[in-house]
């Protein structure tokens, strides 16, 4: 991945690794297990930094025709992706309704799926 990583939290290449390991399993994972993962505590500040990091996995993995990966970090309280991948995330797929809920769960399982079942046979 060939990019400016100034500013960055982590490595694109170590958040892909750990968000294609995640779908492989077939399980989403947590902001604070991801950041854990890189050696960071859990804090709001840190999280939106993992945020711009997972803007930039999926603008990649979308070059190379592969479904988006950052769907797969949840909040623990509700098991969906915060505010920073529904800004652009719901955009990108249409969806005008809350960002929680089951209409927004709906959504968010589909899109795991992809993820899960395009990696399961490629991790």
């Amino acid at each position: 991945m060939d990019a400016d990583r100034a500013g960055l939290l982590a490595d694109p290449a170590e958040v892909r690794a750990i968000l294609v390991a995640s779908a492989s399993a077939g399980e989403p994972i947590t902001y604070s297990e991801t950041l854990a993962l890189l050696g960071h505590h859990f804090t709001r500040p840190k999280m939106r930094a993992l945020c711009k990091v997972l803007a930039y996995v999926d603008d990649n993995a979308e070059e190379l025709g592969e479904p988006e990966l950052a769907v797969l970090v949840v909040r623990q309280s509700d098991g969906l992706p915060g505010q920073g991948w529904w800004i652009g995330g719901a955009k990108k797929h249409g969806f005008t309704g809350l960002w929680e809920g089951p209409k927004a769960k709906r959504l968010i399982n589909k899109l795991q799926r992809q993820a899960f079942d395009y990696w399961r046979t490629r991790g």
